[in-house]
């Protein structure tokens, strides 16, 4: 029984043992813990002295206790804890010392390290805004000497006391010059103040902004050259306005056929032409009805796209926003309109009749189930299918027939003449009425309109008695004058 007792007090005091020296390991790794944290921090540590007891450790009189114990009665017992051994804090002290020492090399390791990536950084940075100023510099260059750029004639319009602001903004409108902020810059840098002449000009893109200023500020010789005024008048031909100019000096009558027909000059009615090949036009006239009826004034031996772009011009401006917004409210193409809008020019003079006129081709062209069936059986367009079919190389009937509205229904292919304003507001006006024939006197203008074929009828018979008449009168003025004429030489 002493036996056993004296095994139990021993593993008491071993099991505090353990105890202690677990405590003390934890609040070790506390510490360490505590130290490596407060080592990443920016802010550098304040060193903190601490006091260590120089005091020995009372020696534990084991043996003793043993014996102690087993003469002290049981219900007197008392177990003292075991306090941890001093030189164990030491050993923790010096271990923390060595891990700040430990965690400062480090971290000047880290900041050594941490400078490679930045300094990597800062080149590509450096670099790359290297080759963007660079790409820039070559643009802006490229952009004003005229490198790469195309060829073609630009007609611009520059308004009175133009400023350098305004002439860029309309050079970068017109897709002379990329940049209006370089062209203004490249004109501080010129000596001479540079006034703008109010006109129209011919520049291109591959100009350098030297030329293009100067041809805006100075007197060129083509404006020496002598100046030939030509009248378009409403509903000619295409043929007939290159006979014109070829007439007069201005330019060869194919090399104007070949250039206007080409287009593409970059106008803003161009963007509302049909990009799909119509295979029955006649590609001679590709561009018949865009020729602006008008007064221009050219050169003489003017080159022939400067001519064209004139004309364009001048379309483009008559073809106003509300036009174009009225004319897609009637669901009708550009083609459409100025196909319909010559054939009414080639019917009428008179803009109340024209209307009119108009009138009776919508209501055939929406009402094909009518006396018509969907036939405009327009004369002027019979007419023009002869005119093409006399400069065709090989007869196309097919293109011929497309272009008769009394073979064809609907509006032929293309416009038959070049229309001006007032047929092609007649047409945008859409004038309300039930009339589907009309028929006009030739030698009084009027014209008279219908319902029904039958009242067609007795209305032809009513201008074919008129006009004979008239005829008849017209003849017999003659006869007398040639009469009075022949006893005057008599006498």
């Amino acid at each position: 029984m002493a036996d056993n007792n004296n095994n139990d007090v021993i593993n008491d005091i071993l099991n505090q043992l353990d105890q202690a020296k677990k405590a003390n390991e934890a609040e070790a790794a506390k510490k360490e813990t505590e130290i490596e944290e407060e080592a990443t921090e920016i802010k550098p540590e304040i060193p903190v002295k601490k006091s260590v007891s120089h005091a020995k450790e009372p020696e534990m009189p084991v043996r003793n206790a043993h014996v102690e114990r087993r003469q002290e009665p049981e219900h007197q017992r008392v177990e003292h804890p075991v306090p941890p051994p001093v030189q164990q804090e030491e050993f923790h002290q010096r271990n923390t010392a060595a891990v700040k020492r430990n965690n400062a090399h480090h971290k000047k390791k880290k900041k050594k390290r941490s400078r490679l990536p930045g300094v990597l950084i800062l080149t590509v940075f450096i670099f790359a805004v290297s080759i963007c100023l660079s790409l820039v510099i070559i643009a802006f260059g490229r952009d004003m000497f005229g490198i790469g750029k195309s060829d073609n004639i630009k007609l611009i319009s520059v308004p009175e006391n133009a400023t350098t602001k305004e002439i860029s903004e309309i050079l970068y409108d017109e897709g002379i010059i990329n940049s209006p902020k370089c062209f203004q810059l490249f004109t501080k840098f010129r000596k001479s103040a540079d006034v703008y002449l109010a006109g129209e000009h011919f520049v291109s893109p591959s100009m350098a902004y030297e030329t293009i200023i100067n041809k805006l500020t100075s007197v060129e010789e083509e404006n020496q050259k002598e100046a030939v005024s030509i009248t378009f008048y409403e509903g000619i031909t295409l043929y007939e306005a290159a006979d014109k100019l070829d007439e007069e000096g201005v330019c060869k009558a194919d090399d104007f056929l070949f250039n206007f027909n080409a287009a593409g000059y970059g106008f803003n009615f161009e963007n509302y032409l049909s990009k799909d090949t119509n295979t029955l036009k006649f590609t001679e006239t590709r561009m018949e009805g865009y020729l602006f009826p008008d007064t221009y004034t050219f050169t003489k031996d003017m080159d022939a796209e400067e001519v064209c772009q004139k004309i364009y011009f001048n379309f483009d401006q008559k073809m106003t926003s509300d036009r174009l917004e009225r004319m897609a409210k009637l669901n009708l193409s550009l083609d459409q309109l100025i196909t319909f809008a010559s054939i009414v020019q080639k019917e009428v003079a008179d803009r109340a009749e024209m209307n009119h006129v108009a009138s009776v081709f919508w209501n055939r062209l929406e009402n094909t189930e009518a006396e018509t069936v969907g036939m405009l059986q327009s004369d002027p367009t019979k007419n023009y299918s002869e005119l093409i079919r006399s400069h065709m190389e090989v007869i196309n009937k097919d293109i011929i027939n497309a272009y008769d509205t009394y073979v064809s229904k609907g509006l032929p292919p293309g416009p038959i003449c070049n229309p001006g304003l007032e047929a092609i507001d007649a047409v945008l006006e859409k004038m309300p009425s039930d009339d589907y024939y009309f028929i006009a006197n030739i030698y009084t203008g009027e014209t008279k309109f219908a319902k029904t074929n039958d009242e067609h009828e007795q209305n032809k018979a009513i201008i074919q008695a008129d006009q004979e008449a008239e005829k008849e009168r017209r003849e017999a003025e003659e006869a007398a004058a040639a009469a009075a004429a022949a006893e005057s030489e008599e006498y």
